[in-house]
């Protein structure tokens, strides 16, 4: 379902809003961010210098750290008592990097959450189920406003008391669950052990974001939950949860909606764009934030732009799923590995569960890694195959491979799943 009508807006059309937005959002932060101001200036800029979106890479970047060091309000564009919301990061490295909302922003919010929802298959009149956290987190609040805008009846369960959340769920026939993807494999695992088959529930749609994953993933909580599994993407830094998400026609790639986020793909090491279907870190522009404007901000994310037009008509541009950082590579005796290359390997084998742990140590000046994975329940299958089998799919050889016990592995029931373990330092 087309929810807004600049969803399948012809491209032309919809460069030239993007154009005159940028030029409204360049203009806004040097008259009203010293920090813009500073950094346009010492890179030579003029706001007159930059008319069409060709013209970003002129521009600096923005990064988190540029956040964090001017907390908590370094980079906000209006005056207090124009503020209506504020969010921010967990801060578990260093400050929290802190957001504000004017009316527009929640406006803009709400409109662009409802149309990811519509675009995920939500229709008005469904059941919402948001076990997304609220609070500072801008998840749970994301979906709430616009589930409501959409017109869907929403369940604020928020994160975690999982037998509440099945067994409303079954009462209520929530027509769609919000949630992280751990914790869709964390409920369905639940409803099993209570004797409920999670096939069985009313539950048609499962919106998944904030952790990354993999295909294999979503295969299993799919079948887990007899659910199409949508994903959806956004930071805080730029709005939240709703700067993109996957159409339930195609589930193929995440549409990013470029009337407010324009996307660049560059090469993380030297910055520069790279071409349409080329792997780099994403870097998003906000172009009608009011009250924290993000210019060209490193999201981190590694991820890439494509094209190509969609089965469903929509004409915005289609990232894919993100299923890693650029700063979560791990270099372990000179091997760059991502999690998400030990997750492929682990879901792979059906005798092995959805769940992993990757711990990192250092011993004698030399890195070390070693990896714990899970039975699958009611499997047979010897442990000591298992292990030797995965030894012959991993990218990499860790310095130990534990097979554990259904269940061995600590789940995650509020917040984002914890897979790496660095004791290095």
């Amino acid at each position: 379902m087309v929810y807004d009508d600049v969803e399948v807006a012809d491209r032309s059309d919809l460069r030239d809003l993007q154009n005159e937005r940028l030029r409204e959002t360049v203009r806004r932060v040097y008259d009203n961010v010293p920090f813009y101001r500073e950094r346009f200036d010492g890179a030579g800029v003029d706001p007159a210098d930059v008319e069409t979106v060709e013209d970003l890479p002129q521009l600096p970047f923005t990064t988190k750290e540029d956040l964090r060091e001017t907390y908590p309000d370094g980079l906000f564009a209006v005056e207090d008592d124009e503020i209506r919301r504020i969010h921010a990061s967990s801060g578990t490295t260093g400050k929290p990097k802190v957001v504000c909302y004017t009316d527009g922003d929640l406006d803009v919010w709400r409109e662009v959450m409802a149309r990811s929802l519509a675009a995920a298959g939500v229709e008005p009149g469904d059941t919402l189920q948001n076990a997304y956290g609220y609070g500072l987190f801008t998840g749970g609040l994301g979906f709430h406003d616009g589930g409501e805008e959409l017109g869907a009846t929403v369940i604020p369960t928020g994160g975690g008391n999982t037998q509440r959340q099945i067994e409303f769920a079954q009462d209520l026939e929530s027509d769609v669950l919000g949630c992280t993807p751990s914790y869709c494999l964390y409920f369905a695992e639940t409803a099993e052990q209570q004797g409920i088959d999670p096939r069985e529930l009313p539950l048609e749609t499962v919106v998944i974001g904030a952790e990354p994953f993999t295909d294999e993933m979503r295969e299993e909580i799919e079948a887990a939950l007899d659910v199409d599994a949508i994903d959806i993407y956004g930071l805080s830094e730029l709005i939240g949860p709703g700067v993109s998400v996957e159409c339930v026609e195609a589930k193929d790639g995440l549409h990013v909606w470029e009337d407010h986020f324009y996307p660049e793909v560059v090469d993380p090491d030297t910055g520069e764009q790279v071409p349409p279907g080329e792997e780099g870190e994403l870097v998003l522009t906000s172009l009608t934030k009011e009250g924290i404007p993000m210019i060209r901000y490193r999201t981190g994310d590694v991820t890439t732009l494509y094209e190509e037009p969609c089965e469903c008509g929509r004409t915005h541009r289609r990232m894919d799923n993100v299923t890693g950082r650029a700063d979560d590579l791990l270099v372990v005796r000179g091997v760059n590995v991502y999690p998400s290359q030990v997750e492929e390997a682990v879901l792979s084998f059906d005798e092995v569960a959805p769940h992993y742990r990757i711990d990192l140590d250092r011993e004698d000046s030399l890195d070390t890694i070693e990896i714990t994975v899970e039975l699958a329940e009611g499997t047979d299958a010897d442990p000591d195959e298992v292990r030797e089998r995965l030894e012959n799919v991993l990218s990499l050889t860790p310095d130990g491979l534990h097979v554990v016990d259904p269940g061995g592995i600590e789940r995650t029931e509020v917040g984002k799943v914890k897979r790496v373990y660095d004791h290095r330092e």
